[in-house]
């Protein structure tokens, strides 16, 4: 049943013209005019800026914002810990009104720029708790161990802390990601020229099931598919917990 409605758009971005209703004759015409004759390239790169760069802040601010939560014990960090979890508990659309009018005033409105500061402010907080709750699971042995060696507190991070993090930082790449990419309410109220526009967005230009925007949805779907499909194999939950059994 979830399934249903991925395999409709499918068949209608893959129908061959001529067909009506009728699922059959899959073609790649459809998916040839909507680049041939629309923006819709422009769109997929304007996606792909946005949300790509939003990934590549929030792991290199969420990683050792998340080491200092796992590791760091003291009253003021609790409470930035719960500020944290109360933030990403905050619904989008509160913030959308305030957010307009400072945009404005600061010339970020129409602009992928903006964009790319709100998907990063609106992912930071939940990225960062699931940086944090990996790093949980690496034992603080293995921090003592490199300090002991010598290392800084930055370099066991670096040396020790953050390679055995990768699965998890995969997770949270793959997580931003899928918040950036599907937004629609802050692009398409932020957004307001056609060559700016991001996918969800575009779709808003074609009806509802034709073969055009069938295919528009079909190029939005496809880079989600493709990172679920090449980087399922890299993501772990069970951390390196027994790292020191044995020690």
């Amino acid at each position: 049943m979830a399934l249903a409605p991925i395999a409709v758009i499918f068949a209608r971005a893959l129908r061959a013209p001529g067909h009506g209703n009728r699922f059959f004759g899959l073609s790649t015409t459809n998916l040839v005019d909507v680049f041939r004759y629309s923006d819709t390239a422009r769109w997929l790169a304007n996606s792909l800026a946005v949300t790509l760069s939003t990934v590549m802040v929030c792991i290199v601010v969420a990683a050792p914002a998340g080491y200092v939560i796992s590791r760091g014990r003291s009253r003021l960090l609790s409470g930035y810990s719960l500020l944290l979890f109360i933030i990403q508990s905050l619904p989008t659309i509160s913030a959308v009104i305030p957010l307009f009018i400072l945009f404005v005033g600061l010339h970020l409105v129409d602009s992928l720029f903006g964009l790319m500061i709100i998907y990063v402010g609106a992912s930071l907080a939940v990225a960062t708790w699931m940086s944090a709750t990996y790093m949980d699971s690496i034992p603080t042995s293995l921090d003592q161990a490199a300090w002991l060696d010598g290392a800084s507190i930055f370099g066991a991070f670096v040396r020790i802390v953050l390679p055995n993090s990768w699965p998890g930082l995969l997770s949270t790449a793959i997580f931003t990601f899928l918040l950036s990419w599907n937004d629609y309410l802050m692009a398409v109220v932020f957004l307001r020229s056609q060559s700016k526009y991001t996918l969800p967005v575009a779709l808003d230009i074609f009806g509802p099931g034709s073969p055009a925007g069938s295919s528009v949805a079909l190029v939005a779907m496809a880079p989600a598919i493709l990172l679920f499909g090449l980087g399922h194999r890299y993501f772990s939950v069970g951390g390196i917990g027994g790292a020191s059994v044995g020690e």
